[in-house]
Parts: structure tokens; C-alpha cells; sequence
């Protein structure tokens, strides 16, 4: 019989690997999915960047000059709110009943949280 095993991880990194580790070892196992916020990746791309901010500025004294000034600022991952910036992952693996166990222990192992 086909069942369905359901499991979340904090990162996807770590569900990519133990999505690797349970198609490496664990026979009769037909899919396996992986479901997570995108929108994460750009605040994880934002952790460690800078922030260029244009400010237009108008010179009136000898006659109408547009400039512009750049502000430089370290980028923070505030910017995006906190829903967004989850990382929370959600796997699936499709499989032989019989072997729901052996998935499970390896899901247990690599740290997956409300495996059902």
C-alpha cells in the first residue's frame, strides 16, 4: 500500500539533505517533494548587503542644477516582515507502507519536526 509521510524542517538545506539520504537508502520510495517560502531566499540574500539610497537635490543659488547624492547603508532583513523571512519547509515522501519506519528514523535523525 502507498502512503504519504509528512515532516518540517527549519531550513531547506536540511530537507534537501534528508530528502538526498532517504532516496540513497530506503527502497520503494516513489516521490519526494519539497515546499517552502521563496520570498525567504531574498531576505537571506539581504543579510549581508548594502543598501543604495538616491536623494535628488536641487543647487538654487547660481541657477537651477539637478544633482543627485547616493546614501550607502547596510541592508538589513527587516526590511521584509517576519511571515516572509520564514524558512520553514515542508516534505513529502511517497512510499511503501512497509517502509514508513525507516523513513521516519532517518527524518528523526537529520532533526524533522511534526513528522506524520
Amino acid at each position: 500500500m502507498v502512503t504519504r509521510v509528512v515532516a518540517e524542517f527549519e531550513e531547506p538545506e536540511l530537507a534537501e539533505i534528508a530528502l538526498n539520504r532517504i532516496r540513497e537508502s530506503v527502497r520503494d520510495v516513489y516521490s519526494t517533494n519539497m515546499i517552502y517560502n521563496k520570498k525567504s531566499d531574498r531576505a537571506e540574500r539581504l543579510r549581508n548587503g548594502t543598501v543604495y539610497t538616491l536623494i535628488p537635490t536641487v543647487n538654487t543659488v547660481h541657477s537651477t542644477h539637478f544633482m543627485t547624492a547616493v546614501m550607502e547603508s547596510p541592508a538589513c532583513e527587516d526590511v521584509i516582515p517576519e511571515p516572509a523571512r520564514s524558512r520553514k519547509t515542508t516534505i513529502y515522501v511517497v512510499c511503501e507502507k512497509s517502509t514508513i519506519g525507516n523513513v521516519t528514523s532517518i527524518l528523526n535523525s537529520m532533526g524533522a519536526m511534526n513528522i506524520h
